[in-house]
């Protein structure tokens, strides 16, 4: 109980998981409407700068009080740009001549001075942020023309201070909206959580993959024994049949290939000494599965190979699940149909398990993705689970050793550091 209690349960880690995803979300959530409602606003006062501008450079007034020289240009166009500015929301209006002297400007000490921005070679309209007398602004300046002739200029700006200031009133509307998001993730993790309770209970993560790796050793191990004991029920029959004809010889002919090649493999699995009987005992139900799905069956073992740090339940899900899956390619491919089985010393005391099989092969495009939980290249009605590959990965990873694909033929490796003897 109190390993259990420093051990968190599998559905915790999966809702603390859930919730560390959600907040970050939420997060992203916020931060990205703060920066769309600055790019909703900027784009906003470019607009409206660029609006305001062409509409007086288009006005008859302001070209004819150009024309009419900068004093009576700025006792003329100085109240228009006042009552223009506070209607149209905009920090400032500036109506210069051609060379940008200023006639009107917010702060009169500024007038009949140079206009501080950029200024077009040609009679085009130009929107910049540039920093003036009033600091940093997005201004947008157009060409007053009288006819065809151009008399000056008229540029609008909004300060960035200003546009900054209407993103506060939209910020409660973006964290609400974050907050809203995250509420309904952590609603949805603690849903997850207690669906994952119900399947797991308060079980630790390690412990639901040591119950998934009972349950496929048992699977595999129950297939292995139906085939092996369907096989000899088979033979049994013919030779009892055969009996019942008087074809004696037949009979025991049959009888005694049938334990010459039994008696082979369990030659080869004896004399590994040192591995683990219950992969030996695998290995003689597999030969009958092999046999049963019209697959030949080879299976290499070297008497000195040591046993693996795996138990016995994560040994037998190992082998089983990537004899399966060989079995499976091969069965399904083209003749000859075949599936090898070694297993060997690595260097170092380690030990080397290899399947290979005689398959289509995984193709290019997924094979990055064969050791994900749920991924299968088997359709659902063929048995296809998605939970073999990933279980093998994470229990060669889990001792210690590593897991990975040759094609050509396909060919699953799995290296494995020995057992210590204590």
């Amino acid at each position: 109980m109190a390993r259990r209690g420093v051990m968190r349960s599998a559905a915790s880690r999966v809702f603390a998981v859930l919730v560390a995803v959600v907040l970050v979300a939420g997060a992203l959530t916020a931060v990205l409407l703060v920066l769309d409602a600055q790019r909703s606003a900027r784009t906003e006062a470019e607009r409206v700068t660029r609006s305001v501008s062409q509409t007086l450079a288009e006005l008859p007034e302001v070209a004819s009080a150009l024309t009419a020289g900068p004093r009576a240009a700025t006792a003329e166009l100085e109240p228009v740009t006042e009552r223009v500015t506070r209607s149209a929301g905009v920090d400032f209006i500036t109506i210069m001549t051609t060379e940008g002297i200023r006639v009107t400007h917010p702060d009169p000490d500024q007038i009949g001075r140079h206009y501080l921005g950029t200024i077009p070679a040609t009679p085009v309209a130009r929107t910049e942020e540039f920093t003036g007398t009033l600091g940093p602004s997005v201004r947008t300046i157009a060409p007053v023309l009288d006819g065809r002739r151009q008399v000056g200029w008229v540029a609008t700006g909004v300060t960035v201070e200003s546009i900054g200031s209407t993103l506060l009133p939209r910020i409660p509307y973006a964290i609400g909206i974050a907050l809203a998001v995250t509420a309904a993730g952590v609603v949805g993790a603690l849903v997850v959580r207690r669906l994952t309770r119900r399947v797991t209970g308060d079980l630790p993560a390690r412990e639901v993959r040591d119950a998934v790796s009972s349950y496929e050793s048992v699977r595999t191990l129950g297939e292995a024994l139906r085939a092996q004991n369907h096989e000899h029920g088979n033979r049994m029959h013919t030779a009892v049949a055969l009996i019942e004809l008087g074809r004696t010889d037949e009979a025991v002919e049959l009888l005694t290939e049938t334990s010459r090649q039994s008696q082979a493999l369990v030659d080869q699995v004896t004399a590994a000494r040192a591995g683990d009987p219950t992969v030996g005992a695998l290995l003689l139900g597999k030969a009958a599965q092999a046999a049963e799905r019209g697959v030949d069956w080879e299976a290499v073992l070297d008497p000195d190979t040591p046993r693996t740090s795996l138990s016995a339940v994560d040994a037998v899900s190992v082998v089983g699940n990537l004899i399966d899956n060989a079995l499976d390619a091969a069965a399904s491919g083209p003749d000859p149909r075949w599936v090898r089985f070694t297993l060997a010393r690595a260097e170092g005391g380690g030990v080397v398990m290899e399947v290979a099989d005689s398959g289509d092969g995984v193709p290019p495009g997924v094979r990055g993705r064969i050791f994900e939980p749920g991924f299968s290249t088997k359709p659902a009605a063929e048995g296809g689970r998605g939970v073999g590959l990933p279980l093998v990965k994470a229990i060669v990873e889990g001792a210690g050793g590593t897991l990975s694909l040759d094609a050509h033929p396909t060919r699953f490796r799995a290296e494995l550091p020995g057992r210590r003897i204590p």
